[in-house]
């Protein structure tokens, strides 16, 4: 039997980015992936919020992403557009870039690393025990992991087979998908009819002098609002009879690369983890895809999951860091659903509702709704609950460039191999946490800038800040240093005895 430290339950973009946060900590991971290849066929998610922009850049890869996608306002609420150029980050806009795109480059990113992956298979069971996990795979082989993570989508098998509760709200609206062939040349660009909105785009493009320009031909992206709730499988009679129904015209569709069909189905794991069997991305939340969020959530799922897994697998932290995990994650995941949910329902063809969307697009236009909301959409406002104090502490460290010894140094540097920092930039020499310099390295800094958040504004400048692999700020304080010794214990493990 292959042993590994974790084995990893799927290989999309969440699966994709634990292993590599996995990997970057030494830890021995494996992904098992039922596809051959990473080739996706479909659109799926359309692009990249901000604060994923931001985790990329963290571990140094995110201009792989950004020269290949197209940099966009992509924020928006119920179809309400909010521009966040004036917000304070390097990346103050969302990134265009197919989820297959995406999953290629962060696949070529994770082959540099150590992980193993096995192709072409599936978890078809497991049985955990006090030490760690049997994985039963689909070609009659098994590993043995020390943890389990499933990482297999909405209908995922980890979550059903470790009995997991998987609460929430059945559909109320279905749409079809497609990318096929026209014979005639369609009426591209959003249509509404009393079913709902739909959508006709050429899925062959290029920019120019920052226009979108469609070639002629070629394959056709649909979006098909259904009149009627559907759940089977759809073919592509499915497609024709709805494009006629909505157009007059199925525009003699051929030759499909993929159909699918998605719901507003709304669901969310009653706990992201069973002992040594933990969830992420789809297989922790679905939703509806309005706001393009369900890929960034599962990303940054897996940057919160990573380090935390990486310290109680290599025994600096006790297996108590894990319930972090879900006590984080969770709310942030409750939070999309319930923003999900309303936005479908003021996207509903209904005249009332129409003029409560266009109130709603009236309050997003003024300043502050649109900042809170766009914070909210993009990802860059998350908080999480680590107590009182300074308005950094549980939220995203900026991105500042320092003066260091060693010269000028930005922020999200320092967090490159997934590692913690105490970020002083006080006197130097001031901070003495020699029981932890084997997991915490102290960096003496100077900045003299503005320090401003997301939707809150200026804050004041910090003496200061652990910053978590994941770069939230752990602790926030100054030369007294009263509470660092207990945040380092309870993030890092404890002290190093003398």
């Amino acid at each position: 039997m292959t042993e590994h430290a974790v084995v990893i339950a799927g290989g999309g973009p969440t699966g994709l980015m634990l292993a590599g946060e996995l990997a970057l900590a030494g830890v021995d991971v494996a992904i098992v992936e039922r596809r051959v290849n990473q080739d996706l066929p479909g659109s799926r998610a359309g692009g990249l919020h901000s604060r994923t922009i931001e985790v990329l850049d963290q571990r140094g890869i995110a201009d792989r992403f950004l020269a290949e996608g197209q940099k966009a306002q992509v924020a928006g609420f119920a179809a309400v557009r909010l521009d966040i150029s004036d917000f304070p980050t390097r990346h103050p806009y969302g990134l265009a870039l197919w989820q297959k795109h995406f999953e290629r480059i962060l696949a070529g990113w994770v082959g540099e690393l150590a992980v193993t992956v096995h192709r072409g298979r599936e978890v078809t069971g497991f049985a955990q025990d006090d030490t760690g996990v049997d994985v039963a795979l689909s070609e009659g082989e098994s590993l043995r992991a020390e943890y389990l993570v499933g990482c297999d989508g909405g209908r995922s098998l980890i979550r059903k087979a470790a009995g997991i509760e998987f609460p929430g709200w059945d559909p109320t609206t279905s749409a079809l998908l497609a990318e096929v062939e026209m014979t005639e040349e369609p009426q591209l660009g959003i249509h509404r009819t009393p079913s709902g909105m739909h959508a006709l785009g050429k899925v062959e493009y290029e920019i120019k002098d920052g226009e979108v320009v469609y070639k002629k031909g070629g394959t056709v992206g649909v979006m098909l609002t259904e009149s009627q709730i559907g759940t089977s499988e759809p073919t592509l009679r499915d497609l024709s009879e709805g494009l006629i129904a909505v157009y007059g015209t199925d525009y003699g569709i051929h030759s499909p690369t993929w159909i699918t069909r998605f719901t507003d189905m709304t669901r969310q794991a009653a706990a992201y983890r069973d002992r040594r069997v933990l969830l992420a991305g789809d297989a922790a939340h679905v939703h509806s895809p309005v706001g393009g969020q369900g890929l960034n959530m599962g990303v940054q799922d897996a940057v919160n999951l990573g380090w935390k897994l990486a310290q109680v697998i290599k025994r600096t932290s006790p297996e108590s860091l894990l319930d972090t995990y879900h006590a984080e994650r969770h709310p942030v995941g409750a939070r999309v659903l319930r923003n999900t949910m309303a936005q479908v329902a003021l996207m509903r063809p209904d005249d009332r509702i129409e003029a409560l969307r266009d109130n709603v697009a009236g309050l997003l236009s003024m300043d502050e709704p649109r900042k809170r909301y766009g914070a909210m959409m993009s990802g860059l406002d998350i908080h999480y609950d680590l107590g009182d104090g300074h308005p950094l502490l549980g939220r995203r460290m900026p991105d500042l460039d320092l003066v260091t010894p060693n010269g000028a140094l930005r922020v999200f540097t320092l967090l490159r191999d997934a590692r913690p920092v105490l970020l002083n930039l006080g006197e130097p020499g001031s901070f003495d946490i020699t029981q932890w310099a084997d997991r915490v390295p102290l960096i003496d800094a100077r900045y003299s800038g503005a320090w401003e958040l997301p939707a809150l504004g200026a804050v004041m400048a910090p003496t200061a800040v652990l910053i978590r692999p994941d770069g939230y700020v752990a602790w926030v304080g100054d030369l007294t240093q009263v509470g660092l010794a207990d945040a380092l214990t309870t993030w890092f493990g404890p002290p190093t005895a003398a």
